[in-house]
């Protein structure tokens, strides 16, 4: 039962999903069957009323039960339904997943009929008078007040002030650095070594420089021999086959040197002659 449902609806929806389906499936199909009827919720029952109670629903841990205010109907059905309380004029559902609907329904119209038949004739019964039928305790089913939470009164912190006291400064700490490679402290086996050229490497590297001088100051010295050649073959004695060649041409060079002379005297004396 839950004691904040003020509906069918919010009632269902606090139960487990077993309890659920199988109540919901009756409630709806009451609804659908007796048109008219209003739905209420009340002591943790679902009540259906017209003109007064006609049926209630109760939902435990372990069964349904099916309250009907019409005893002359249930005693119609007794003999094809299981599980029927005549005492307390109920149906009780144990197997929640095996519901009779069908008989139900026929249960549900014949209820509604017979109660439009008493309205006829006289009164319906009042719900004090089914509570009594129904073996059903008013104070006992009557939901619980709803719980009121009271807010506690607010305690009083006290604040705790903490002073903080300034360290006093320390003493400057002295590092020490380790030993550097000029430090004279620093041992010849603590230093790292160095690669040293080995004496094969360095007269390989000497011999190559002077190969690349020696290969381009050979070619300088042929030149000057070949210089040299030409000098002292020009200053030398000439050959005899050579000499009738400078002959010839020492005469030509000497008939240059007298041409050249005698050419501006003979301008000038034809200079004269056009003058006179």
């Amino acid at each position: 039962m839950s004691p904040t449902a003020t509906t069918v609806g919010g009632y269902l929806r606090d139960l487990p999903a077993d309890r659920r389906v199988a109540m919901a499936r009756v409630c709806s199909m009451i609804r659908r069957s007796a048109r008219g009827v209003r739905e209420s919720m009340r002591y943790g029952l679902a009540f259906y009323e017209l003109q007064g109670p006609l049926f209630a629903l109760e939902s435990t841990e372990k069964r349904m039960i099916l309250f009907i205010a019409e005893p002359s109907v249930l005693e119609n059905y007794k003999s094809l339904l299981t599980g029927v309380l005549e005492d307390r004029s109920a149906i009780e559902f144990v197997d929640l997943n095996r519901i009779p609907l069908d008989s139900l329904e026929k249960i549900v119209r014949d209820s509604v009929a017979a109660r439009r038949e008493r309205l006829k004739t006289g009164k319906a019964p009042t719900q004090k008078e089914l509570l009594v039928l129904w073996k059903i305790n008013e104070e006992d089913a009557k939901a619980p007040p709803p719980v009121v939470r009271i807010p506690m009164k607010e305690e009083v912190t006290e604040e705790v002030v903490v002073e903080v006291v300034p360290e006093e400064p320390k003493e400057p700490v002295e590092i020490l650095r380790a030993p550097t490679f000029k430090d004279p402290a620093m041992t010849a086996s603590s230093r790292p070594k160095v690669k040293k050229a080995t004496a094969e490497e360095k007269p390989v590297k000497l011999t190559r420089a002077k190969a690349s001088k020696d290969d381009s100051a050979a070619p300088k010295k042929t030149t000057v021999g070949k210089t040299t050649a030409k000098k002292s073959s020009a200053k030398g004695e000439s050959s005899p086959a050579e000499e009738p060649k400078r002959a010839t041409v020492a005469k030509k060079a000497a008939v240059k040197k007298t041409a050249v002379k005698k050419a501006p005297a003979k301008k000038n004396a034809a200079k004269k002659t056009a003058a006179e």
